[in-house]
């Protein structure tokens, strides 16, 4: 079928039964997630909702709540498929992690049965495996990055070789950083306790270099409490207030660009960081959770040796060709 009539305009019965915002399951979905998820997931939703309605609705809280209550496993399935052919398999997966969520919190609002919701619930994940957007940094990226922002003896150049440092000695998140206090850091020991996804602790040590970056900033920043590392204008002032995420990415994008480095992620320094603490020889399990990683499964997505033993096996192949350049200068 391809339209799955869940949102007709014409039906003012359905629309008489939307409620108010609090009975909407996406709103309660949504209202779960930690921030740094919910925008993702709702354009997920936004996603699923078009293919749903035929286009007609791409906003999934414009779809009223009883039509979510209304899914049946017809409609996931005919989802899962048109999913499967659009999408990576990663990025299906948590579509479909979001549809069933919001199915829940459909059932949980009486606007389905418990016998309707397992059935438009049970649907499979989709299979395949992707390789892993983004990169690693190399050790002497990371060190150009950080040589630069040493360039810099302005309070913005000292914080930003902090920030830098700690993101990647301690895997940090971006919404980590941001989140950081200065009571969540023993600067006696170099304990750093982080509050990660869905509000769980985890503890970090900064050590070596780390440490001495994160000690010339807090030199510069004071012991008042607050946000670890605060705002800096462009004249150098400190100022009070958390950090935005647009803001990180701004100064990395700017720092790398002065560097010399290839363009790069936030979110490349924590896959570095797992990357080089796995080919130091560091447990696996370990490393999952130094980074916050619930399932070490995810840990080994970021492990860059299985890539290296195939370059080195690669490499002992001897294919007889010879370039046409170097034919010509032998003649």
């Amino acid at each position: 079928m391809n339209t799955l009539d869940l949102y007709q305009p014409e039906q003012t019965e359905i629309t008489q039964r939307t409620g108010g915002p609090e009975n909407h399951p996406v709103v309660a979905y949504l209202a779960g997630l930690a921030k740094s998820s919910r925008r993702p997931q709702k354009q997920a939703l936004d996603v699923i909702a078009g293919y749903l309605t035929s286009g007609q609705v791409t906003d999934s809280l414009a779809l009223p709540a009883q039509a979510w209550g209304d899914i049946q496993y017809s409609h996931t399935q005919a989802v899962r498929s048109w999913l499967a052919e659009n999408y990576a398999a990663g990025t299906a997966n948590r579509m479909l992690a979001a549809l069933r969520r919001t199915l829940r919190a459909a059932w949980r609002l009486g606007l389905m049965t418990a016998e309707q919701y397992q059935a438009a619930a049970d649907i499979g994940p989709v299979t395949g495996e992707t390789i892993p957007a983004g990169r690693e940094l190399s050790g002497g990226e990371l060190s150009a990055l950080l040589a630069e922002c040493q360039k810099d003896d302005s309070p913005g150049g000292i914080k930003d070789a902090a920030l830098i440092a700690l993101s990647y000695a301690c895997g940090l998140r971006r919404a980590e950083v941001i989140g950081l206090d200065l009571a969540n850091y023993d600067q006696e020991s170099g304990k750093l306790v982080i509050l990660g996804k869905r509000n769980k602790q985890r503890t970090a040590y900064v050590t070596n270099g780390a440490k001495h970056a994160l000690e010339d900033w807090l030199e510069l920043r004071g012991d008042d409490p607050g946000p670890l590392f605060l705002a800096v204008t462009k004249n150098g002032e400190i100022r009070p207030g958390r950090m935005t995420s647009q803001a990180i990415y701004n100064m990395l994008k700017r720092r790398g660009a002065a560097a010399g480095v290839s363009e790069f992620s936030p979110h490349d320094l924590r896959r570095t960081f797992v990357s080089d603490m796995l080919e130091a020889g560091a447990d696996i399990s370990i490393v999952a959770k130094m980074a916050g990683h619930a399932n070490v499964q995810t840990t080994a997505r970021y492990d860059r040796r299985p890539e290296q033993a195939k370059e080195k096996a690669a490499g002992l192949l001897h294919v007889p060709y010879t370039r046409r350049s170097k034919q010509a200068a032998l003649l």
